[in-house]
């Protein structure tokens, strides 16, 4: 759909220019919104300066700072796309994703400089945010006409996410300027932001939960963001006591750690309004705990190809459809469907669809992914199983990759994990399907023990199990772990997870 979107920074310096945008809590930096416009045109600049034309490519390699929002917004001024890059990535790694998408620059602070220097090569221009030097960003923006704000056209790619790597190589998601306003509406909606709201930017930029979950809507709202290099579990419980925080987003391995933060079993949270979890499933253990706290944690669920908000937990409901992810919100369409390409009976399983504005367009410069990733009818298929109750609330059974074949009947994992992790001695658990000469696959179960606890032996572990699933479902081989390798969104990566022999 085709409708102009204005410019963020310049509607909200003439709207409220005075007041605070963002403030780095470590270094002290804020800016107000028309300080944030003003940064935002001299950045436009300096990218016109560079030669960055419309449509062209610019990487960023940097931690969370203000620096990338103004260079997130100069870009939509000079219609350049930002490639946000892993600044966990090894620079091999990054190289390949710049020549991916040929990016002709590279922004990056001090952090990332040698890994930046590594990645662009002859190449590439490096802009670097912290060089005091006269070919340094500080320099090349002193003496500017800034770039004044302008209007863009929804259906224009404003930046590209490159997927976690899951199941396989990452692909660059387009991220145009209308999932951005749709992205906003549905979090808005679901979360019950509001223009007054302060909220915590901690998850990393490079990853869609960074941006969208829920730094960008809080700007657009007018709000006020607060921002840290890294996730700190004992600054964040420090905020959330003391009021400091309207709205919290996190993933559920950031509300595991702080609910194993000294001080955690005494925290009152109820001075946090809004509460939202996604990226993976958070445990029914860990919503009861914090809900015991005075804290309702909202499940929802999305894609960075959804921009990324599809579903959305109700707090009315929460402790009701304890587990849901929700209702689908105000602008996304969805489908359960068969393999056969047909809705599900209801109650059944089936994949979930997506359809709306939140959608991406497709994969940038990948035909053949976009074609695959896609139904008739522009519907996106999403891998994940789900199920919908009577009352409309989704819950989400597996990735359809993570699903395997026990003696003829469908294993999802998620079920079986969702019960390890009931356990006292158990924080966290995955489970894969490995190889059995006689039942074709059977379960293997990777276990994180809470700390001070020891995993029971397999046995004691069977038989909890088998009082709770089906004796099929149960896992036949089973591993302890010190973690699990993880993407940026707290998912643990399964096809990492080797199995004992």
């Amino acid at each position: 759909m085709a409708f102009p979107v204005p410019d963020i920074p310049a509607q909200r310096a003439r709207m409220e220019g005075a007041a605070l945008a963002m403030r780095e809590l470590d270094s002290g930096r804020e800016v107000s919104y028309r300080q944030l416009d003003e940064q935002t045109g001299k950045a436009a600049a300096v990218l016109a300066s560079l030669g960055v034309q419309a449509g062209d490519r610019v990487a960023i390699l940097c931690r969370n700072r203000i620096d990338f929002f103004v260079f997130l917004f100069a870009c939509a001024r000079v219609a350049a796309i930002l490639v946000p890059l892993d600044w966990r990535m090894p620079a091999s790694e990054s190289r390949l994703l710049v020549d991916d998408c040929d990016a002709g620059w590279l922004i990056c602070g001090e952090e990332d400089r040698e890994c930046a220097r590594q990645v662009a090569g002859t190449k590439r221009r490096i802009i670097d945010l912290d060089d005091a030097g006269p070919q340094g960003y500080p320099a090349l923006s002193s003496n500017v006409t800034p770039v004044a704000g302008t209007q863009r056209n929804a259906e224009d790619t404003w930046y590209l996410l490159y997927t976690s790597g899951t199941t396989g190589r990452p692909k660059a998601v387009i991220q145009t300027f209308g999932m951005a306003i749709a992205n906003y509406v549905n979090i808005s909606q679901g979360m019950g932001l509001r223009s007054s709201d302060t909220t915590l930017c901690f998850l990393p930029l490079f990853h869609s939960a960074g941006i969208n979950l829920v730094t960008l809507p809080v700007l657009i709202l007018g709000g006020r963001v607060l921002l840290t290099p890294g996730f700190d579990a004992a600054r964040t419980l420090s905020l959330l006591e003391a009021g400091e925080l309207d709205a919290f987003f996190a993933v559920p391995a950031a509300y595991q750690a702080l609910s194993l933060e000294p001080g955690f079993d005494t925290a009152e949270l109820s001075k946090t309004r809004s509460w939202g979890c996604g990226g993976a499933a958070m445990p029914d253990a860990l919503l009861n705990e914090y809900a015991s706290h005075g804290a309702v944690v909202l499940n929802g669920m999305g894609m960075t190809e959804t921009g990324p908000t599809v579903f959305l937990m109700d707090p009315q409901r929460a402790a009701e459809k304890i587990g849901s992810v929700g209702r689908p919100q105000v602008l996304a369409e969805v489908r359960l469907v068969g393999p056969d390409g047909q809705d599900v009976a209801p109650g059944e399983a089936g994949e979930l669809w997506f359809s709306g504005p939140g959608v991406t367009p497709g994969y940038y410069n990948n035909p053949e992914a976009t074609a695959a990733a896609f139904a008739d009818g522009g519907w996106l298929r999403s891998g994940d199983q789900a199920r919908c109750d009577a009352d409309g609330y989704y819950t989400i059974v597996g990735r359809m990759k993570d699903m395997y074949i026990s003696g003829g009947e469908n294993v999802y994992p998620a079920e079986v994990e969702h019960h390890l992790c009931e356990h006292p001695d158990i924080l966290e658990a995955a489970v894969i399907g490995i190889p059995d000469s006689k039942w074709g696959e059977v379960g293997c179960a990777f276990l994180l023990p809470r700390p001070g606890h020891e995993i029971p032996p397999h046995e004691a572990l069977q038989a909890y199990l088998r009082e709770r699933v089906a004796p099929y479902k149960v896992p036949k081989a089973w591993q302890i772990v010190e973690d699990y390798p993880r993407t940026a969104a707290g998912k643990i990566q399964k096809h990492l997870l080797n199995p004992p022999n």
